[in-house]
């Protein structure tokens, strides 16, 4: 399986309880989809998987990462600013910056989250970084 296909099921778009056992060239076992909270807790532990694989932070890091999302979007992937036109998970703005990450950004939470977390290593270094400034500044 590649990192994608891992990243969306931990997301929860195969039930969390339902055993996977379809092969590549068979299809996925019927599933009911996610209730709301175990799509909230499958994105929150696919920002905690992601940070961790591919930008080293530790755990320490992941209270600031919800602080931030809490704040930003409360993990909405659909999330939208009408005022200022900020969108997703990570209030991105323009939500189009996040196409970069991936065509499927309006509506994917691993594109919007892969996007975030680089804009938070290039432009604080840690998620604790981005939250220091936030409450700071007001903004990061």
């Amino acid at each position: 399986m590649t990192g994608l296909d891992v990243e969306t099921l931990v997301i929860g778009w195969v039930h969390p309880r339902t055993e996977v056992t379809a092969t590549m060239t068979s299809p996925l076992p019927a599933v009911e989809p996610p209730t709301a909270g175990q799509h909230r807790e499958g994105v929150r532990r696919t920002a905690g998987a992601i940070a961790t694989r591919r930008h080293g932070w530790g755990p320490g890091q992941f209270s600031c990462l919800e602080s931030l999302w809490e704040r930003e979007s409360s993990w909405r992937r659909l999330a939208a600013n009408p005022s200022s036109g900020a969108y997703g998970i990570p209030q991105a703005l323009p939500g189009s910056k996040m196409s970069e990450f991936g065509a499927d950004w309006r509506t994917a939470p691993v594109t919007q989250i892969r996007w975030w977390l680089s804009y938070i290593e290039s432009a604080h270094g840690t998620p604790c970084g981005a939250w220091s400034t936030f409450k700071n500044q007001g903004w990061y």
